[in-house]
């Protein structure tokens, strides 16, 4: 079965929506100062939708991306357009209660509906398509998981089925199924919103990392670029925050997950798939040259801790030729989330008193549809700080004693272990920019990671992924 053809060593190390989206030309660095009613800092799906909201309701939009829009995380997705989040509703029924999981899954099938109208109603030619959702187990252990998990989603009005067989080429011992759900391709997606708000006046600005946020009678946003941004209200999307004001790095850990997208003979499986057992696998197909692609995900670890990174994808490769015709595979990427203590993300004020800065972080790697839902909520907040149920579900600091303290203190205890352990064990690894940890060389993606809070540096010391802003000194490493 494929077994002659190229394997995944000489895969493109790109993301397939990256690659293959529309050249555009490099939008302009921010070398001078500008003013807004709304300065947005971030070009990933939560940055672009927030901009846009509020530039239809009317407010005056600056943009900033620290790379080109559309490249960072939400480009590395596997790009699916669900409220099917794994097995998440019968484990938010019994954290936080059967109306916290009714109203977790109506801003999620509104934000699938928002991105299904602009798809329909802007013309938006980016492979969009509906599609069945599948969360399966193949071990019969975990039968009675996924029948709590099918009552969860049913009870709260959401398009679940419990379904003993999927169209996977491979038993499943049972499978809730979610329907009229989609995908689409990310690149071509999230370009299509920067074209409306550049046609809309919004003036964005490529190549300009944020650096900080001064909070004053008015927000100053500094940029490495040279120029400011001066504005009313600052909405920090830069999917982990940067400022460590927000206590993100206390309360959110990220998790890198691989993708390879294959060529492969014979059927492919028609439907979106996430496997409840562990490793985790995630499955859907892609057209591309009018060919569909066979996407295979999975391999997750928290973030500088994956030992051999390149043998995650040698994983996802043996599984894809267990069970396709493998012909060569074309693409290989990774992405990194973050995971909030309660599964749920953050979105809204960014300390409990600040009224002017907003921010939005930890999709456990649901960012399409969980993005979306965020810039609704960012941008009710930008109008006014009368809050809805959705911001209520998601505001940063619902953190309970109770509910949330355990889960805290063993995250940072974890944190506090890398930090005092790595100093000792690996005295020659160079630390990071943000607090100081040891990072961790990623053989696979050919960077330097952050055990800590999940910052990442490329091998000539650049900043690849916050919360860190500052390069790496590579010549004073001790």
């Amino acid at each position: 079965m494929g077994r002659d053809s190229a394997d995944v060593s000489a895969a493109r190390r790109a993301s397939l929506w990256v690659d293959t989206a529309p050249d555009r030309a490099q939008l302009p660095r921010l070398e001078r100062d500008v003013e807004a009613d709304v300065a947005v800092i971030g070009g990933g799906i939560v940055g672009l939708t927030t901009a846009l909201l509020a530039q239809r309701a009317g407010a005056s939009v600056v943009l900033v991306e620290a790379n080109r829009v559309g490249n960072g995380v939400s480009g590395y997705t596997t790009a699916k357009v669900s409220s099917q989040h794994g097995l998440i509703y019968a484990r938010l029924r019994s954290t936080l209660g059967p109306d916290a999981v009714r109203l977790y899954g109506q801003i999620n099938e509104a934000a699938l509906a928002w991105i299904a109208e602009r798809v329909e109603t802007d013309g938006i030619d980016c492979d969009f398509h509906r599609r069945a959702s599948y969360a399966y187990v193949v071990a019969d252990s975990g039968r009675d998981e996924i029948e709590a998990e099918a009552r969860a989603a049913k009870t709260a009005g959401l398009p679940a089925e419990l379904v003993a067989e999927t169209p996977l080429p491979y038993p499943v011992a049972g499978a809730v199924r979610f329907d009229d759900q989609a995908e689409f391709h990310a690149g071509k997606y999230l370009y299509a919103l920067t074209d409306e708000l550049l046609a809309r006046g919004c003036d964005i600005f490529e190549r300009s990392r944020a650096l900080g946020v001064d909070e004053g009678g008015r927000c100053v946003v500094e940029t490495d670029a040279g120029g400011r941004v001066l504005a009313d209200r600052v909405v920090v999307a830069t999917h982990y925050p940067f400022l460590d004001r927000s206590l993100a790095f206390a309360r959110v850990h990220t998790e890198r997950s691989y993708v390879i997208a294959c060529r492969a003979s014979g059927d492919l499986p028609d439907g979106m798939f996430i496997s409840g057992d562990s490793p985790t696998r995630s499955i859907r197909t892609a057209p591309v040259d009018g060919e569909e692609l066979l996407l295979v995900g999975g391999e997750s670890h928290k973030t500088g801790t994956g030992g051999d990174t390149e043998q995650r994808y040698r994983n996802l490769e043996r599984f894809a030729r267990e069970h396709w015709d493998v012909r060569s595979i074309e693409y290989r990427w990774s992405s990194q989330d973050g995971i909030t203590l309660d599964g749920v993300p953050y979105v809204g004020r960014i300390t409990p008193r600040s009224r002017r800065i907003l921010t939005a972080t930890g999709f456990a790697k649901w960012g399409m549809t969980g993005g979306t839902a965020a810039a609704a909520v960012l941008a009710e907040l930008l109008e006014s700080d009368v809050r809805s149920p959705a911001a209520e579900l998601l505001d940063p600091w619902r953190l309970t004693v109770r509910a949330s303290l355990p889960s805290l203190l063993k995250e940072n205890a974890q944190v506090g272990l890398h930090f005092v352990g790595d100093q000792i064990a690996r005295r020659s690894a160079p630390r990071c920019t943000h607090l100081g940890c040891k990072l961790d060389w990623n053989s696979g993606e050919r960077s330097w990671d952050c055990p800590c809070h999940g910052s990442r540096f490329a091998a000539d010391g650049s900043v690849l992924e916050g919360p860190a802003v500052e390069p790496l000194d590579l010549e004073s490493s001790d």
